[in-house]
């Protein structure tokens, strides 16, 4: 039964499990090529899971997975999703030069067009990371030739975050849309409603209430994003400390039935339709 007729974006960060920010301390970039993935399969059965439900998302793809699996990138154009930009290195924006950053940009928003067939518009920053110190970001995204952000995350947050930030789509002074993860408003605090490490470790009916309550008590469309290596418990486990661990394998074993109950209680589309009225400029 749909809780709400309002229609939320469903997104997927295209990365590997071994790619995660959390573990760049415990795996080498270098070592990347050699380790077994599992993106592909893990892809497939979120194409799955969408067709089964009649819904489409946005996949926000490295251009480092789009290189070395384009037959992948070319079923998610095919099934009818939107292809976006996740950057190429999965590197966060602060450990980049401006220079390296335009380079990755532009090549990574290229490499998936040339690959998919479809003009690329949006971007999601790894691990959220654009906020109060690079929202310079902005007008090199628009510069790109990019026409949506949704790489602020306006939460508090140990790794990223932006709390002071809008909760909803907003216009940036460059002309850009960001298109912020899902957050409630509980007294002053903004709280995580999208996805990711949260949809795992709180109960689902957390989750359930929070995109209820944007959609019916604020009037918005929300956001929620999560990952191929999510919905993958037999994932090759890495050696790493015991936060990191937490948040990264608890019920991973449960995530893909949370996401078909998501799909079968909420409404969902691609960012570039359910916002196509705030991004400013978008092609047809």
């Amino acid at each position: 039964m749909l809780q709400s007729m309002l229609t939320n974006a469903f997104t997927v960060d295209v990365e590997d499990y071994f790619q995660v920010s959390a573990f760049a301390r415990y795996i080498d970039r270098d070592s990347w090529r050699s380790l077994p993935c599992r993106i592909e399969s893990n892809v497939n059965r979120l194409l799955q899971l969408l067709s089964d439900h009649r819904a489409t998302g946005t996949f926000f793809t490295l251009g480092w997975i789009a290189q070395r699996y384009p037959t992948m990138v070319r079923r998610i154009v095919t099934e009818g999703h939107e292809l976006a930009s996740h950057g190429y290195s999965h590197r966060r924006n602060n450990e980049l030069t401006r220079e390296e950053i335009e380079d990755e940009l532009v090549g990574t928003r290229e490499l998936l067009e040339d690959i998919g067939g479809q003009r690329v518009i949006g971007y999601r920053a790894p691990s959220f990371s654009i906020g109060r110190r690079n929202l310079w970001m902005h007008e090199l995204l628009a510069r790109t030739g990019h026409y949506y952000s949704s790489s602020i995350y306006p939460i508090h947050h140990d790794h990223y975050g932006m709390p002071d930030a809008p909760r909803f789509a907003y216009r940036t002074p460059c002309g850009l849309t960001e298109i912020p993860a899902a957050t409630v408003k509980l007294g002053s605090t903004h709280f995580p409603a999208s996805g990711g490490g949260y949809f795992r470790l709180l109960p689902y009916a957390v989750s359930a209430w929070n995109l209820r309550r944007i959609n019916l008590h604020d009037g918005e469309r929300a956001v929620f994003f999560c990952h191929p290596w999510e919905i993958d418990p037999e994932q090759p486990k890495v050696s790493c400390g015991r936060k990191t661990r937490f948040r990264h394998y608890l019920n991973l074993s449960r995530t893909e039935q949370r996401i078909v109950r998501l799909l079968e209680e909420f409404k969902w589309d691609r960012i570039d339709r359910v916002f196509a009225d705030a991004i400013v400029g978008q092609p047809q």
